[in-house]
């Protein structure tokens, strides 16, 4: 076990500058001995050597973390709720979402996620026009009080094959869009408009009439396409990333399974096409949705693109029991299992934590800390278009900042624990 981590004030005028000292950094795909400098006043990683020898600026406090791990905050690219809020619950009113939203926040943060996409999955067009203007990305809100930062809606649905519906309800499925008027018409004008929507990105059937000559418009608009809840072959697959998709939403969940003569959708990780950019994609690693050897496949397929979500909903944190879903639904919780009441064979999302998939990962893989890290961190950022602002440690990404400690049980598997938090450069948790 690492020492205590020590901490203690330096002498002179107060900077705003924090030093962690004997720690282990995530740098790329190494641990890397190294010191950290961050600003509490810009929320920054600084450049220790400019700021120490060209601004002769110390710090007031240093750190000593004993050994132990510094990795950039967790970033969770579909999360559908927790701690008993659910984005996509018909709110009594504005005050109560909010209210609700940012009690999650406060709640989510320490558990290692400083950031993430509030996911609201297939609803009536009202539902829409009503939450997803609070689900934006918090922007110029840098209170690090606040507690986990929303990077931009994702809505996974309604335009999914019904085929593929996983748990999202049939009845408010929708065909895909013919024009671009039938998207505004679902999610609302206002939360379409270019480079100022709420939205980061949608997931979408690509083989449904219609739904291939959005992709272009909707990137063209700063939103991403993910291909999801599909019967897309691979043939189809292509085109939708040729048309600008550039995810995969909870890959082999609700898509046709792959086929040796057809590899639909996961035969984009192989794909050799120098036209063609393999696309990101989402994994659930809870040891529920996926078989281990399944999640390796994936990885060592394409590791560049694979990103560890929970597809958690709202019932992490809470007790086994029944609970009222959205569309009249019911979940039943068991342990990590969620089903729907009335169909116990349909999974329903998880009730897991992004750590806890870091060390399924971990364990089922063989692969490194900043192999793991990095699909929680720098791989969803890029995701995000984020990249050297969220997911990393290099000078002038946001301070958002997770301190662990790794524990190797006698049967030798790994456990990396989540021992402090820190947002815009201030500790939030500990």
């Amino acid at each position: 076990m690492p020492s205590a981590i020590s901490d203690s004030s330096t002498l002179g005028a107060q900077t705003g500058i924090t030093k962690f000292t004997n720690c282990l950094l995530v740098r790329d795909n190494q641990l890397v001995t190294e010191d950290l400098w961050i600003s509490t006043i810009t929320g920054k990683i600084l450049k220790s050597q400019e700021v120490f020898y060209g601004n002769q600026a110390a710090p007031d406090r240093i750190i000593d973390l004993g050994g132990r791990i510094i990795a950039p905050g967790f970033i969770d690219a579909q999360l559908n709720g927790a701690f008993g809020f659910d984005f996509s619950q018909e709110p009594e009113s504005s005050t109560a979402y909010i209210k609700g939203l940012r009690s999650l926040n406060r709640n989510l943060i320490k558990t290692g996620v400083t950031s993430y996409t509030p996911t609201v999955t297939s609803q009536k067009a009202e539902l829409y026009k009503e939450v997803v203007p609070h689900l934006g990305p918090s922007g110029e809100l840098r209170d690090p009080t606040e507690g986990a930062e929303s990077l931009g809606a994702h809505l996974e649905g309604p335009f999914l094959n019904p085929t593929k519906n996983g748990i999202h309800s049939v009845s408010v499925l929708r065909d895909a869009p013919t024009g671009f008027a039938d998207l505004e018409a679902c999610y609302g004008a206002t939360n379409l408009l270019p480079h100022k929507s709420p939205i980061k990105y949608i997931t979408m059937a690509p083989e449904l009439p219609g739904a291939m000559s959005n992709i272009a418009e909707l990137k063209a608009r700063g939103i991403s396409v993910s291909i999801g809840h599909s019967e897309a072959t691979y043939e189809e697959a292509c085109a939708a990333v040729s048309a600008g998709a550039t995810m995969i939403t909870h890959l082999f969940n609700a898509m046709r399974p792959l086929h040796h003569r057809n590899p639909g959708i996961f035969g984009l990780l192989g794909t050799e096409s120098p036209s063609l950019r393999k696309p990101f994609f989402g994994v659930i690693a809870d040891g529920i949705h996926l078989h281990s050897t399944s999640v390796k496949i994936a990885w060592n397929a394409h590791p560049d693109g694979m990103i560890l979500v929970t597809d958690a909903m709202s019932l992490v944190g809470l007790p086994d029991g029944t609970y009222d879903w959205t569309n009249g639904s019911r979940i039943v919780k068991r342990g990590a299992l969620l089903t729907l009441e009335e169909n116990e064979d349909k999974i329903a999302g998880s009730s897991i934590t992004l750590v806890g998939c870091v060390n399924n990962f971990l364990n089922w893989t063989g692969a490194s800390i900043p192999d793991a890290i990095k699909a929680v961190t720098s791989t969803p950022a890029r995701m995000l278009g984020l990249e050297g602002k969220k997911g990393s440690l290099e000078p002038g990404a946001d301070a958002d900042l997770v301190v662990l400690t790794e524990d190797v049980s006698a049967e030798g598997l790994r456990d990396l624990r989540v021992e402090q938090v820190w947002k815009f450069g201030n500790k939030v948790h500990e």
